[in-house]
């Protein structure tokens, strides 16, 4: 009999564990997922031919086994990959050859090379994201406010603080604390609802890295003496907030993951929908089987296996552990604090901005850094793929709150925040009401694992966790940690790397995103 690996979840981390398990060894995969839907968080949401992308996702990624996994599943559209750029070197290996031009069998089933843009929405205006000081900057801020972040850069500067001990200390020693407090402060309250100066330091140096107003200024003097690059989706030396282009599936991300599921289960996984993992059976250290319940008929089902592999929230895995975790470590996972998020699609005939049909702003996502209102950020999927939207002429727009399940935001009845959502952005001035077409609303708990509540604590979880040898946590929720898509993946992937090689060691996963080239020669080694 075939060994088999249950694997809780069917976002990128778990799809791509059971992909690389029925590529690469002879155990069947048998997927777990809560809901009835492909994707996880990643996955796209089909609102009458009109689609939603929970989040906003960009395939870029500083990995070459990530990026050329991708584009094995959905090849590069033809009419787009012509005058595309690639800095392909043997000795420097990045896209193999024969990915960027693969035959395509389906023209739907394609990647995009999309322009990147996103700003900031600030005092009703524009701004370059990341903020840099250059002539538009500064003149839409006016000759006062210029001289004060002028002299507040400087002083940062000139002066480091010496010990970051929160996200406040992060950004002030690398914009200076009136750029801080002018493009910073406020959008990052609205997403974790912690103030800066309560959140650990470590949330920037994972998510924003060495970003600074000096490397923002030199890219944008790079890119316009280079403009050659511009062309390029190779862009490994560029910080992922600086990149110009990434690729995108036609129909959203979901469109991806859909398609890998469909491979999965043609190659002989499974994939178990409305299963709720509750309890996880172990003795002796070692996994020996999971039972979940069915969210309809709330039947019970066991599932056995020889490896196991959890995206699931680790609030979750540890509080299903039979027998229980230890007192100390329930205590621990039980006080992980998240971030819950809500998208109300809108459709409308034109933005506020638009004096014709032709539609002017072309950003793919706006930061509104306006604090008079809750939205945090508002995506244009027309501006991801034209796919994106059913009837060209209207203009689809995601409007994403940041919220927690217990506050009065999330418990708004749909209807009610719906009517919220219009009246906000007609307030800063992007709609007029009388356009709006029509409308839908996503609501996703446990979106965002947050840097604070026990998290300081959060190593004696993973020192607990990996006593379990046959168990690997990976993805965003299954390690508590902020990772984009890519660093979920390359976890997966180095998880069954270490099945096939028989290493005990767990280091290797935990340590993706730890570094700026996510420990690749480690990875491929």
């Amino acid at each position: 009999m075939k060994r088999k690996a249950i694997i809780i979840g069917a976002g990128p981390a778990g799809l791509t564990a059971a992909y690389e398990l029925l590529t690469r060894t002879d155990i069947v995969p048998v997927i777990l997922e809560k809901s009835t839907d492909i994707g996880g968080l990643s996955k796209t949401v089909n609102y009458k031919g009109n689609r939603m992308d929970i989040g906003g996702h960009r395939f870029f990624s500083k990995s070459d086994r990530v990026m050329n996994w991708w584009l094995g599943i959905l090849p590069i559209e033809k009419n787009e990959d012509e005058h595309i750029s690639i800095n392909y070197h043997r000795q420097s290996y990045e896209l193999r050859d024969e990915m960027l031009h693969k035959p395509v069998a389906d023209p739907s089933k394609v990647m995009l090379i999309r322009n990147r843009l996103s700003r900031i929405y600030y005092n009703k205006k524009f701004f370059s994201y990341p903020v840099s000081l250059s002539v538009e900057t500064l003149s839409n801020l006016g000759f006062v406010k210029t001289l004060r972040i002028c002299f507040s850069y400087a002083k940062a500067v000139l002066f480091p603080l010496k010990n970051e001990v929160s996200l406040e200390d992060f950004f002030i020693n690398r914009f200076g604390n009136e750029l801080y407090e002018t493009f910073f402060k406020d959008y990052t309250e609205k997403v974790w609802g912690s103030p800066c100066k309560e959140i650990p330091a470590e949330w920037g140096k994972q998510r924003i890295k060495e970003l600074s107003v000096r490397k923002a200024i030199a890219h944008a003097v790079q890119k316009n003496l280079l403009p050659a690059k511009k062309n390029s989706i190779s862009q490994k030396q560029t910080e992922t907030s600086l990149i110009e282009k990434f690729l995108y599936p036609k129909f959203g991300p979901g469109q991806l993951w859909e398609e890998v599921a469909d491979i999965i289960m043609a190659k002989g996984g499974e994939i178990h929908f409305n299963q709720q993992v509750t309890e996880i059976i172990h003795s002796n250290q070692t996994i020996e089987s999971v039972i979940s319940h069915n969210s309809e008929t709330k039947e019970a089902r066991t599932f056995s296996g020889e490896f196991f592999f959890s995206t699931m929230p680790v609030q979750e895995l540890i509080k299903g552990m039979q027998p229980s975790a230890p007192p100390d470590i329930a205590e621990i996972a039980g006080k992980l604090q998240y971030r819950d998020y809500i998208t109300v699609g809108l459709l409308v005939n034109k933005l506020a901005f638009d004096k014709t049909k032709e539609h002017s702003i072309k950003d793919n996502w706006i930061y509104i850094q306006e604090n008079y209102v809750k939205i945090g950020r508002l995506q244009i999927y027309n501006n991801w793929s034209p796919a994106m939207v059913n009837n060209p002429d209207h203009v689809w727009l995601g409007l994403e709150y940041f919220c927690n399940v217990d506050d009065e935001l999330w418990q708004l009845q749909d209807d009610a925040f719906i009517r919220f959502a219009i009246k906000e952005l007609c307030e800063i001035g992007f709609i007029n009401a009388e356009d709006v077409l029509d409308s839908n609303i996503v609501r996703m708990e446990k979106t965002y694992p947050a840097y604070f509540g026990s998290y300081n604590r959060f190593p004696e979880i993973r020192d607990y966790v990996n006593t379990f040898e046959n168990l690997f946590l990976i993805g965003r929720n299954g390690m508590h940690k902020y990772n984009n898509s890519d660093h979920s993946m390359l976890t997966a992937m180095i998880a069954v790397d270490n099945i096939i090689a028989q290493k005990s060691t767990k280091e290797n996963i935990w340590s993706v995103n730890t570094e700026d080239d996510y420990h690749e020669e480690k990875t491929n080694s």
